[in-house]
C-alpha cells in the first residue's frame, strides 16, 4: 500500500473542470507490485512439488484435490484427524511418509520404492497435473487417467514398473542420498545435539500452521434444555391460542376480539425473534498464530492493509475533541504503520474539523510513540487519562511515570487549543471563514462547495518525535451542489470507498462513527484472524464487533447498552449466516461492497469406478466422455465465460479474471479485435456504467488483494480522488443500488448487510475479551426515544421498499433463519399497535367491570400457568447460555414496552406518511431542566411528543386500579376473585413503564420515584375505603325512612 502524502489542501469540482491546490506540493507514488502463487488453503504457504525436479505438484488428497502443502499434510496425519479438510476422506499414506496408526498394509512395500526408486521406461511426458490452478486461486480437481498402470481415482493399486539392476557405484551413491533424506526428515539424528534449534523452529512452524480461530459451540448441557423448552413453549402457545379463540367473552366481545388479535401477533413476533437464536456460537481467535504466520522475522510483513473510515456531519453537535480521540486511537493501533490509513469524512464542510485534524496530526507525533512504547490501553487519551484504575499495573520501565505525567500535561494543552477552536467557531464571520494563509475556506456554503482533500500524515509527511513514520491521515469533504440528492451518511460512506480505492486501495475497510474509539489496540488483528483465513476469508463480507458504551448509568435505566441484542441475538445469527451489520465497528471485505458474488466452492465430483464397462455407464446415464467434452468446450474460452457473473439480470466479469485491456483502448473503438475480444471489451465497458467514469477506480476494483495500479503518480491520483467525490459521479451508475452502502433508508446499515447476505456472503461476529470499540450513547429519556425512533423509521422504510425481506431475493443464497431474522428487524415497529391496545385493555376492564376472559376452568388455568412458566424458563435458560445478567434482561423487557408504545408507534405513522404521502415530519425536543453531576444528563427533562402515549397509559392504569379496588370494596367479598386477574395485567403494564415514569419525574429532590408512585396509589385507595366506611356518620338502627314525595 502506498502511503505518500500531500502537504496541501486540494479542492475541486469535476463537473466544473476545476482543481485548485490551495497550499503544498505534489509528490509521486511508488508503484506497487503484486504476485500470485499456488498456496496452501490451510496455512497460506506455497505448495511444493512432489519430487526434487519440480515436475509434479504435491497432492495430499487424490479424492477432491484440496490444495494442502506437504508440512500441513504430515502434521494433519501425525497430530490431527488424519483426513482431508474438504471431503473428510482419510489421507492415504504417501511414499516416504512416516507410518501412523490405521494405515493400510497395501502400502507396506512402498517404502523401499520411495527410498530406492526404480527406473520406469514409460514416457512421463503424457502425464498431466492432477490439479489445475485457476487465475482466481481456486483449484479444480480433474481425474487423471494416463495410459500407464494408474487407474483413475481407484486407490490402493500397486505401481507396476520394471526394476533395473544398478552398479555398485550407483548403489552406494543412492544409499548416501537416502541417509541424507532420512536425516532431513528427522528419522536419523546426529549426536552433536545441533538439532535443538531446528526442533524449536519446527515447533513454531507447526504452531503457525494451526487455525487462526476456532468455533466454540454452546455446551449441550446448556443449549439442549433451551431448545426443548422452546419447542414446548411453541406447543403450549398453540393450545393457549386455541383456547382463547374457542372461548369468547360474549359480555365483552370487542375487548376479547382485540386481545386475541394482539396475542396472535405477539406469538408471530416471538417466533421471528426466537428461532434465529437456535444455533448460537462463540468464536475464539489466536493472535499469536497470526503473527507467526504473517509477521515472520526476516521476512516482509504480510498482514493485509486496512483503510479506516470515520464519518461526521456537524462538529458543533459531535464534539471535535471526541472525533480527535477516535482518530488518535486509530493512528496508534497495534498494526504495521504502513498498512493503516485513516479517512475522515466531513459532510458538513466545517473548517472547525479541518483545524481540529491539523492539531490532532501534530499531537499524534508524540501520542503514538508513547502508546506503542508502553503498550497502554485504551489509546484514546481522553478515556485513558480518565480511567479510575491502577495505571502502574504491569508497567516496569522507570521512565513511565515521568513520561505519562508529561503526556497528560500535553494532552490538556491540546484540549485547550481544541476548546479555543470550538469557541471561535460559535459565530461565523460575515465574510466567511478564512484559512491561516489568508485563503477563503472553500466550504463556507455547506450546501454548495467543491470537493476537498487534505493528506496530513504518511510515509513522506511529518514523522513522530522518534523519527518514525505515522499512518496516513486524510481529510475528505465531498462536493455538494443544489439540486442533487447526497443520500446523507450512506452517500458519504460511498465517497470514502471511492477515495480510498484511488489513494490506497486496501482490501479491507474498518467503519467507525466519530464517537466510537478503538478500545482494544489489537482489534484489527482480531478481524484479520477471520478475513485472512485461507478457507473462510474469501467468503466473508464483514466481521462485526459488538457495540460497547461509556458514560451509561450503572443500572442502565433505558437499556442503552443493548446487551440482550449484542450478546444473545447476534451470537444466534453467527451460527446461521452471520450477524447483521449495525453501522459501526465493522471490518469489510472491499470486494463484497463492490457487489461481487463470493467465490463458489466446487462440489466434490462423484465417485467413479473403472471396473464397470463403458456401456454400463452410458446405460446408467453417466458418460465421462461427455462431461470431459463439455469441460473442454468451456476451456476454449479461458477466463471469460467461466468467470462471468450473472447478478440481478446483468452480466459482469469476476474480479481478477479474464483478459485485461486498457480503458483507453475501449474508448477508441472495437476495430481490430475478433469476436471473443469484442465481447470482453464490451463487458469491461459495462464497468463504467456500473462503477462510474473513473479508469483509476475501475482498475482498482479488479485488484482482489488491493494495491494501486502500476505507473500512477500523486498528481493524477489526487485529480481522480476529486473526481470520484463529485456530486454527479454516481448518476447512471449502480452506487447505492447494488454497490456500496445501499440507499433508501435512514438505517442504511441493515440494508447494506442484507444485500450482501442475499448474494451468498457470510459474516462473522467477533467478541474479544477486551471490548474492541467503545462509544457514547444518549442516556436521558427523550434522546433515547428519538434514537429508537430513527431506527424504527428506517425499518418501516425498508418494509415499504423493494428490498423488504418478506419478498426480496427468494431463490437466492439467503438462509431461511437468516431471512427470518431480517424480517424481524423490519416488522418489529408494527408490534407497537397491538402493544398499545393490549396495554390499554387492563384499564378499560377495571373501569367497566368486564374482562377479556370468561370464568376460568381448571384446564384454562393449566394453560395460563404453563404459558407463564415456559416464558420464565425460556428466559432463565437464555441467560444461562449467554451469560447476560437478569438485570440487563429485565431492563430490555421494560424498554421494549416503553419504546413500543412511544417511538415505534410514531415511527410507523411517520414512515407511512413519508413513503406513501411524501410528508416528512420531525418531532422537536425542548430542554426543560437539568442538573450537574456525573450523570446529570440522565435527569435532564426534555419534552417531546413521544412522551404522550406512555404517560397516558400510566395514568389510565393507575386510575383503573383505584377504580377496580373501590368497586370491589363496594360489591363485597364475591367481587375480589375476578379483580385479581384484572389487577395482574394492570400492574404488568405499570411495572414495565416504571423506568419511563422515573425519567418523567426526574430526581424530585432525590425522593425515590417508587415512593411517590405508591404514595399516590395507596392514598387514593385508602381515601375510597374511608369514604365507604363513613366513620363520622351516625348509623340508623330502625327502619330506613324515605321521603314519600307528597307535600304534607
Amino acid at each position: 500500500m502506498a502511503s505518500n502524502t500531500m502537504a496541501g489542501l486540494v479542492a475541486g469540482s469535476h463537473t466544473r473542470n476545476e482543481l485548485h491546490v490551495l497550499h503544498g506540493a505534489d509528490e509521486h507514488r511508488p508503484p506497487t507490485r503484486q504476485s500470485k502463487s499456488k498456496i496452501c488453503r490451510v496455512c497460506g504457504d506455497e505448495i511444493g512439488y512432489k519430487d526434487i525436479n519440480g515436475t509434479e505438484l504435491f497432492v495430499a488428497c487424490h479424492e477432491c484435490g484440496f490444495p494442502v502443502c506437504r508440512p500441513c499434510y504430515d502434521y494433519e496425519r501425525s497430530e490431527g484427524n488424519q483426513s482431508c479438510p474438504q471431503c473428510n476422506t482419510r489421507y492415504k499414506r504417501h511414499k516416504g511418509c512416516p507410518r501412523v496408526a490405521g494405515d493400510e498394509e497395501t502400502f507396506a512395500a512402498d517404502d523401499s520404492d520411495e527410498e530406492f526408486p526404480i527406473k520406469n521406461h514409460h514416457d512421463d511426458s503424457d502425464k498431466q497435473d492432477v490439479l489445475n490452478h485457476s487465475e482466481n486461486g481456486d483449484y479444480n480437481h480433474q481425474q487423471w487417467q494416463p495410459n500407464g498402470s494408474f487407474a483413475g481415482s481407484v486407490t490402493g493399486k500397486d505401481f507396476e514398473g520394471e526394476k533395473e539392476v544398478y552398479s555398485n557405484a550407483e548403489w552406494k551413491e543412492r544409499i548416501e542420498k537416502w541417509k541424507v533424506r532420512q536425516e532431513k526428515r528427522g528419522l536419523k539424528t546426529n549426536d552433536d545435539g545441533s538439532n535443538d534449534q531446528g526442533d524449536e523452529d519446527d515447533y513454531l512452524l507447526a504452531e503457525a500452521r494451526q487455525p487462526l480461530w476456532r468455533k466454540i459451540p454452546i455446551p449441550s448441557s446448556k443449549i439442549s434444555p433451551y431448545r426443548i423448552v422452546i419447542v414446548l413453549r411453541l406447543i403450549i402457545l398453540a393450545f393457549f391460542l386455541r383456547f382463547r379463540i374457542l372461548t369468547p367473552a360474549y359480555d365483552a366481545y370487542p375487548l376479547w376480539l382485540i386481545s386475541v388479535i394482539c396475542e396472535v401477533w405477539f406469538a408471530f413476533s416471538w417466533i421471528l425473534d426466537q428461532f434465529p437464536k437456535w444455533f448460537p456460537i462463540t468464536r475464539e481467535t489466536y493472535l499469536d498464530r497470526l503473527s507467526m504466520r504473517f509477521e515472520r522475522e526476516g521476512e516482509p510483513n504480510r498482514l493485509a492493509p486496512v483503510d479506516v473510515y470515520v464519518s461526521t456531519v456537524d462538529p458543533l453537535k459531535e464534539p471535535p475533541i471526541i472525533t480527535a480521540n477516535t482518530v488518535l486511537s486509530i493512528l496508534s493501533v497495534d498494526y504495521p504503520i504502513d498498512k493503516v490509513s485513516c479517512y475522515v469524512s466531513d459532510d458538513g464542510a466545517s473548517m472547525l474539523l479541518f483545524d481540529t485534524l491539523s492539531e490532532t496530526a501534530e499531537f499524534a507525533r508524540r501520542w503514538v510513540p508513547f502508546c506503542k512504547k508502553y503498550s497502554i490501553e485504551p489509546r484514546a487519551p481522553e478515556f485513558y487519562f480518565s480511567q479510575k484504575i491502577d495505571y502502574l499495573k504491569d508497567k516496569v520501565l522507570p521512565s513511565f511515570v515521568k513520561e505519562r505525567r508529561a503526556m497528560k500535561r500535553e494532552y490538556e494543552e491540546f484540549k485547550v487549543r481544541i476548546n479555543a477552536l470550538v469557541a471561535n467557531a460559535q459565530k461565523k464571520p460575515e465574510e466567511g471563514w478564512v484559512m491561516q494563509d489568508g485563503t477563503p475556506w472553500p466550504g463556507n456554503n455547506t450546501r454548495d462547495h467543491p470537493g476537498m482533500i487534505q493528506v496530513y500524515l504518511g510515509s513522506e509527511g511529518a514523522l513522530d518525535i522518534e523519527g518514525k513514520e505515522l499512518p496516513r491521515l486524510v481529510y475528505i469533504s465531498r462536493e455538494k451542489r443544489p439540486g442533487y440528492d447526497h443520500h446523507k451518511k450512506a452517500g458519504a460512506m460511498n465517497s470514502l470507498v471511492r477515495v480510498s480505492a484511488v489513494l490506497t486501495n486496501s482490501p479491507f475497510m474498518l467503519n467507525l462513527d466519530c464517537d466510537h474509539y478503538i478500545n482494544n489496540s489489537k482489534a484489527i488483528r482480531e478481524a484479520m484472524c477471520f478475513l485472512m483465513d485461507p478457507q473462510l476469508g474469501k467468503k466473508l463480507c464483514y466481521v462485526q464487533f459488538p457495540q460497547r458504551f461509556d458514560g451509561i448509568d450503572r443500572h442502565d435505566r433505558y437499556a442503552n447498552r443493548n446487551i440482550v441484542f449484542f450478546d444473545i441475538n447476534m451470537k444466534g445469527l453467527d451460527g446461521i449466516q452471520g450477524p447483521v451489520y449495525v453501522g459501526t465497528g465493522c471490518v469489510f471485505n472491499r470486494q463484497a461492497l463492490y457487489g461481487y458474488d463470493p467465490p463458489v466452492s466446487e462440489k466434490r465430483p462423484k465417485m467413479t469406478c473403472d471396473c464397470w464397462p463403458s456401456w454400463c455407464c452410458c446405460c446408467c446415464g453417466g458418460s465421462r466422455k461427455s462431461k470431459s467434452k463439455k469441460k473442454g468446450e468451456k476451456g476454449l474460452l479461458p477466463g471469460f465465460y467461466s468467470n462471468k457473473k450473472k447478478k440481478m439480470g446483468k452480466n459482469y466479469l469476476r474480479k481478477g479474471t479474464g483478459p485485461m485491456f486498457d480503458l483507453e483502448d475501449i474508448e477508441e473503438g472495437l476495430e481490430g479485435y475478433d469476436e471473443l475480444e469484442k465481447s470482453s471489451l464490451m463487458s469491461q465497458k459495462n464497468f463504467e456504467k456500473r462503477f462510474g467514469q473513473s479508469p483509476v477506480f475501475i482498475a482498482s476494483t479488479l485488484k482482489e488483494d488491493g494495491g494501486l495500479p502500476e505507473g500512477t503518480n500523486q498528481t493524477s491520483l489526487i485529480k481522480e480522488a476529486i473526481h470520484v467525490i463529485s456530486c454527479g459521479y454516481e448518476e447512471k451508475t449502480e452506487w447505492g443500488k447494488e454497490i456500496g452502502w445501499i440507499y433508501g433508508s435512514v438505517t442504511e446499515d441493515i440494508l447494506t448487510g442484507f444485500k450482501m447476505h442475499c448474494r451468498g456472503w457470510k459474516s462473522v461476529y467477533c467478541t474479544p475479551k477486551r471490548a474492541a470499540f467503545k462509544g457514547s450513547a444518549p442516556i436521558n429519556l427523550s434522546d433515547r426515544l428519538h434514537q429508537v425512533l430513527r431506527w424504527a423509521l428506517g425499518s418501516v422504510e425498508i418494509f415499504l421498499s423493494r428490498h423488504c425481506p418478506l419478498w426480496y431475493a427468494y431463490g437466492g443464497k439467503l438462509k431461511w433463519l437468516e431471512r427470518m431474522a431480517y424480517v424481524n428487524t423490519i416488522v418489529y415497529p408494527f408490534t407497537s399497535i397491538p402493544l398499545l391496545a393490549y396495554c390499554t385493555i387492563p384499564a378499560v376492564c377495571l373501569l367497566t367491570g368486564k374482562f377479556i376472559i370468561p370464568t376460568l376452568t381448571n384446564l384454562a388455568s393449566v394453560y395460563f400457568m404453563a404459558l407463564f412458566l415456559s416464558i420464565i424458563v425460556t428466559g432463565v435458560l437464555e441467560l444461562r447460555w449467554s451469560g447476560v445478567s437478569i438485570e440487563d434482561w429485565w431492563r430490555n423487557e421494560q424498554f421494549w414496552v416503553i419504546g413500543g408504545v412511544s417511538a415505534h408507534l410514531f415511527a410507523v405513522f411517520q414512515g407511512l406518511l413519508k413513503v406513501l404521502a411524501g410528508v416528512d415530519t420531525n418531532f422537536t425536543v425542548t430542554s426543560k431542566a437539568g442538573e450537574d453531576g456525573e450523570f446529570g444528563e440522565l435527569y435532564l427533562f426534555k419534552w417531546t411528543t413521544l412522551l404522550i402515549p406512555p404517560t397516558t397509559l400510566i395514568i389510565l392504569n393507575i386510575v383503573g386500579v383505584v377504580a377496580g379496588v373501590s368497586d370491589a370494596i363496594n360489591n363485597g367479598y364475591g367481587s375480589w376473585g375476578p379483580l385479581f386477574g384484572k389487577l395482574f395485567f394492570a400492574f404488568w403494564v405499570i411495572v414495565h413503564l416504571y423506568p419511563f415514569l422515573k425519567g418523567l419525574m426526574g430526581r424530585q429532590n432525590r425522593t425515590p420515584t417508587i415512593v411517590v408512585l405508591w404514595s399516590i396509589l395507596l392514598a387514593s385507595i385508602f381515601s375510597l375505603i374511608w369514604v365507604r366506611i363513613d366513620p363520622f356518620v351516625p348509623k340508623q338502627t330502625g327502619p330506613i325512612l324515605k321521603q314519600c314525595g307528597v307535600e304534607c
